[in-house]
């Protein structure tokens, strides 16, 4: 083997270890937004029975605070549970909180739809889709996001909702 190629494998070898531990972190940095891994049962089997158990990186520390401190008012509903599964379910959301640019700020009503990003990145869907018996809310993010239940929101994972007539299907793609 000649030493050139010695040499490239190993520094291709050394970037592999140094980079080992980031390798997830990419996907981190550029939204914070996937589902960690390690999500209580708790969290998933009882926010998810309701709505999508929403990847913790959408919303601040100080967000998901005030939102497991208000469970028996929790937008209308009384998602109440019993103390140590609000501790735990608590702990978890704060130690994957957004911390980036993205969520430094708190959205109006702890509301992942009235964040600024979210209304940014959603600008131009036509107020209609909203509404579609498919959708019903903006907070409805697997309705169109395939793969929202992973946190994965990215442009390779859209569909049309059941619904959307062709004018709606025009801002869709915009």
């Amino acid at each position: 083997m000649n030493r050139a190629w010695t040499t490239a494998r190993w520094a291709l070898a050394s970037l592999a270890l140094i980079a080992g531990p980031f390798a997830s972190f990419d996907a981190y940095a550029d939204g914070g937004r996937l589902m960690p891994p390690n999500a209580p049962a708790a969290y998933t089997q009882e926010c998810a029975s309701c709505h999508l158990a929403y990847p913790p990186g959408l919303l601040p520390a100080r967000s998901w605070q005030r939102l497991m401190g208000g469970l028996d008012k929790h937008y209308g509903s009384d998602a109440s549970l019993d103390a140590a599964t609000v501790q735990q379910i608590n702990d978890w959301l704060q130690a994957h909180a957004g911390i980036y640019k993205r969520v430094s700020e708190e959205p109006p009503l702890d509301r992942i739809t009235r964040s600024a990003w979210f209304e940014r990145k959603h600008r131009k869907i036509d107020p209609a889709v909203w509404k579609l018996a498919s959708v019903k809310s903006a907070a409805n993010c697997a309705a169109c996001h395939t793969a929202a239940d992973r946190g994965v929101f990215d442009d390779d994972n859209l569909k049309y909702p059941a619904g959307m007539d062709a004018r709606m299907r025009r801002s869709f793609n915009d």
